[in-house]
């Protein structure tokens, strides 16, 4: 399996919001249809400005099999110290469990450690109980208790 992780560019967006909505979750908030709806290349091109935003994909024989987004958070908190957030992470599920999460979960924690940040963090729905072993099997541990408002 060769994997390579590059930045998403335009033409994977279609690919990504289709692995977005691949579960019980991403179907009741994401619109896969053709042509995809503007609001995602928009979304795309406001995350490509930002220099503290990364999108990332796995890219297997031409095929994006994977996403994470990466965001830089500077802060005040911990004498000024940046953190990284992890977003959205998705393997196509024809390909899980062949070691493209984790290459693209290690991505992430090496440019976080580069940038330099103090943490990385994640969070997950608490209904996906696969992907949280996962992240502790990466040496991830549960800390917080997450909120959402949803507007």
């Amino acid at each position: 399996m060769s994997i390579t992780i590059r930045p998403a560019r335009r033409e994977d967006v279609a690919a990504i919001v289709a692995m977005l909505a691949d579960d019980h979750l991403g179907r009741a908030r994401e619109r896969v249809e053709e042509p995809l709806p503007e609001s995602y290349y928009a979304a795309f091109e406001a995350i490509s400005r930002d220099a503290n935003i990364t999108l990332v994909v796995a890219e297997e024989a031409g095929r994006v099999v994977g996403s994470l987004q990466l965001c830089i958070l500077p802060g005040l908190s911990s004498q000024g110290a940046s953190r990284a957030l992890v977003e959205d992470v998705r393997v196509a599920t024809d390909r899980r469990s062949r070691g493209i999460g984790e290459r693209l979960l290690h991505w992430a924690i090496g440019e976080a450690r580069s940038r330099p940040c103090n943490l990385i963090e994640l969070m997950t729905h608490q209904s996906r109980t696969d992907a949280q072993r996962f992240y502790e099997r990466l040496g991830f541990a549960k800390s917080h208790f997450g909120m959402v408002m949803r507007f």
